[in-house]
């Protein structure tokens, strides 16, 4: 058996050094040789020097002449060319160790996002490699320049870490791409909002592809994502192509926020589709939501709306009054009001400061983890039930 070795040598010998040792060897002048191809003298002068390159047709002509075949020439300045775009390539990445560092490597490794690496160099590589790039500086285009419109234009700028939010997006937008869904319609998405809820209500074990069926029914891929660390957000909802495409984190690991996001997504997608919007939402501002920030505080009143009206509220509100026990009166209105008993409590939470039971409410919302059930790393497993 042989063993075929390549030869991949790390520097570069430009094809005009040989052609100035043959034109030795033969003792031809430049100026001869440009004569006999027909080419200026300037021209032959720097392919010699190694300021210009041979191409295919003054390789046809040197086989005419020197009798050396073409493709010998050919090949010759393609090897000299990837030597010398490799060495580039080395400089780029070793420039973009700085950038690198900034990323949340050891846990983006955790979740599959990137292969684990020890050296910063192969580290960078990952990186890079993560977002289709070449180099840091195209990252810095994309999402603090804004000069790419890719699937969506917003600078990161001013996030508290635009690194790791980049990534996280970036992952959302990788899951949704390998989703099939139908066609966007609003009137469908609208008629599937009391299904949602009937899932909320129930909390399924398929819970997830539950929501994922649900929505893609509509036209809506709906992608959970690890939280990295150092990321203050809950949900977006942002088109990728043709489909809308809404992400949810699991920042606080409660049922009430977790379905609270996602339909205060829903809520942009129905009432502010469009194509170059993208809503990056934290909860903390959802609920503190400016007076003039008006496409967010319609979303929070369309999550209100849906999972638990004011009207409702202020009756359990009313009834808390009574001085029963508060745990009967959310399992009865959560009843009466077709909800879960874990968005009572956050209302209540949220609302209700004073509440001498905040502990005893806090340890009775369902936690939420989407390490536990894998959906970082295996997107075939959220895309498979979509494939019909």
């Amino acid at each position: 058996m042989i063993t075929k070795n390549d030869f991949n040598p790390n520097y570069a010998i430009h094809p005009g050094e040989t052609l100035k040792e043959k034109l030795e060897e033969i003792t031809m002048s430049s100026k001869e040789l440009a004569i006999r191809t027909s080419k200026p003298t300037k021209t032959i002068s720097e392919v010699i020097n190694g300021k210009s390159s041979i191409t295919p047709e003054m390789a046809v002509q040197f086989e005419q002449v020197l009798k050396i075949r073409a493709s010998f020439w050919i090949q010759s300045q393609a090897n000299y060319n990837e030597i010398i775009a490799k060495q580039k390539q080395e400089k780029d990445i070793k420039e973009s160790e700085k950038w690198a560092n900034k990323f949340p490597y050891v846990e983006m490794t955790q979740l599959g996002w990137i292969k684990s690496a020890r050296k910063i160099n192969e580290k960078t590589k990952e990186l890079l490699g993560y977002f289709n790039i070449s180099k840091s500086s195209s990252w810095y285009k994309i999402y603090i320049q804004s000069k790419l419109r890719i699937n969506f234009r917003i600078s990161l700028k001013y996030e508290k870490d635009p690194f790791a939010l980049s990534a996280w997006l970036f992952q959302g937008e990788k899951s949704a791409q390998k989703m099939l869904a139908p066609s966007y319609n609003k009137n469908i998405l609208k008629e599937k909002l009391s299904i949602l809820k009937q899932i909320m209500v129930n909390n399924p074990n398929n819970l997830y592809s539950k929501i994922q069926s649900t929505c893609r029914d509509a036209g809506v891929k709906i992608v959970f994502t690890t939280l990295l660390p150092k990321t203050v957000i809950s949900g977006v909802a942002r088109w990728i192509k043709n489909n809308p495409v809404i992400q949810i984190s699991d920042r606080y690991k409660r049922y009430d926020i977790f379905w609270f996001t996602l339909f205060h997504e829903i809520g942009h997608i129905i009432l502010h589709s469009n194509k170059k919007n993208i809503f990056i939402d934290d909860i903390n501002n959802i609920n503190n939501i400016n007076k003039e920030n008006k496409q967010e505080k319609e979303a929070n009143n369309f999550a209100v709306k849906c999972l638990l009206n004011d009207e409702e509220y202020y009756e359990i509100v009313e009834e808390l009054k009574s001085g029963k026990n508060i745990i009967d009166i959310i399992k009865l209105f959560a009843n009466k009001f077709d909800t879960h008993p874990d968005i009572i409590i956050g209302r209540l939470l949220r609302d209700n400061k004073k509440l001498y039971q905040v502990s005893t409410l806090r340890k009775m919302i369902t936690k939420i983890d989407f390490k536990e059930y894998n959906l970082n790393n295996n997107c075939q497993e959220q895309t498979k039930f979509l494939k019909k």
